[in-house]
């Protein structure tokens, strides 16, 4: 639990080298001269407990507490459906003036957001498509004024780039394969990547598949450890998610299972120092606190005067693509726990 600008990440790494409302009810006045927004904002979370996205809200309250905006965060806690009756309940409100959207179900809860922006609340999706174009950070929902984030396909794309980097040379190269959940969109988007990637090399096999999670390594170490069990050899284990690496690596600690390489997703601490390390192959960048910064930044501008951001790529312009390695890992800062 994965837009065209320069971000802040990307800044600090030049500076070192040259990383998913229009007032409804009674409207709040910006006061321009003193540089205070007054605005009451609902941030809706797939999952609260997710440390990737409390990276975003921690760099959203950031922005906020300068501009005089008042965050209140609601969790899915990643149910399918409870986001739609959460917009409902904002909107009967008649208090926020906008909201930022984490969403757990991109395409159900379309029509709900729909509903928002009639009833005047200017929306920001937060690195969750919501839509049914996986290939695109480009708003999907007609008068959504931004939307910021890496899309799940190119990020499968460049988890199947690092694959065939591990995978040169080694014949056949063994490959298991860890969802976060699988049959979601951003899973779904994110395997459709990562296998039109690797077909170009006939010799990499995806022999087992499981589930991590998005929550912690307990689920991902459990998965591995059963895998290990039908498929004791193989060469590369990819996640969707750091957190699974984190878990996988465990479980092939338990095992004594030495030599695999894994690839994670999301350029967290962990990833970072491990890569150094040389104890983790490889990992697609992320930068959950600059995804933050833009949302309530997009959102603020909306609110304020109906400026349309638009999408923002948030792994666009990082070096290499974001695909870190050890050759490059010096170029990427981490900005959550993982």
């Amino acid at each position: 639990m994965e837009s065209t600008r320069t971000s802040s990440f990307v800044r600090s790494i030049a500076a070192l080298t040259v990383l998913s409302i229009s007032a409804a009810g009674c409207a709040v006045s910006n006061d321009s001269s003193s540089g205070k927004d007054g605005y009451d904002v609902a941030y809706l979370s797939a999952s609260a407990a997710n440390t990737w996205l409390a990276s975003s809200r921690e760099a959203m309250q950031k922005v906020a507490d300068e501009r005089d905006v008042t965050i209140t965060e609601f969790d899915a806690k990643f149910t399918p459906g409870l986001q739609s009756k959460q917009i409902q309940d904002i909107i009967s409100a008649k208090k926020y003036d906008g909201i930022v959207i984490a969403s757990v179900d991109g395409v159900g809860v379309q029509p709900a957001l729909e509903n928002a922006i009639k009833a005047g609340l200017d929306v920001v999706v937060l690195n969750q498509v919501i839509g049914k174009e996986l290939d695109t950070a480009e708003p999907q929902v007609p008068g959504v004024a931004a939307s910021v984030l890496s899309p799940p396909l190119k990020t499968g794309e460049r988890m199947g780039e690092l694959a065939l980097s591990a995978c040169e040379g080694v014949v056949p190269c063994r490959v298991v394969y860890l969802y976060g959940a699988k049959g979601t969109p951003l899973d779904s988007a994110q395997r459709t990547g990562f296998d039109a990637t690797i077909e170009s090399n006939p010799d990499i096999e995806v022999i087992a598949e499981g589930e991590g999670g998005y929550l912690g390594t307990d689920q991902p170490r459990k998965t591995v450890q059963d895998i290990l069990q039908s498929h004791p050899e193989f060469d590369v284990l990819v996640g969707t998610g750091d957190q699974q690496i984190r878990g996988a690596l465990l479980a092939l600690d338990d095992a004594g299972k030495k030599g695999v390489k894994v690839i994670g997703v999301g350029g967290s601490e962990p990833a970072i120092e491990a890569i150094k390390a040389g104890t983790w192959y490889g990992d697609v960048a992320g930068v959950p606190g600059d995804e933050g910064t833009q949302a309530i930044e997009a959102l603020i501008a909306a609110m304020a005067d109906g400026t349309v951001t638009g999408g923002i790529d948030t792994a666009e312009d990082l070096p290499n693509g974001g695909l870190i390695t050890q050759d490059n890992v010096t170029l990427f800062a981490p900005q959550w726990k993982g």
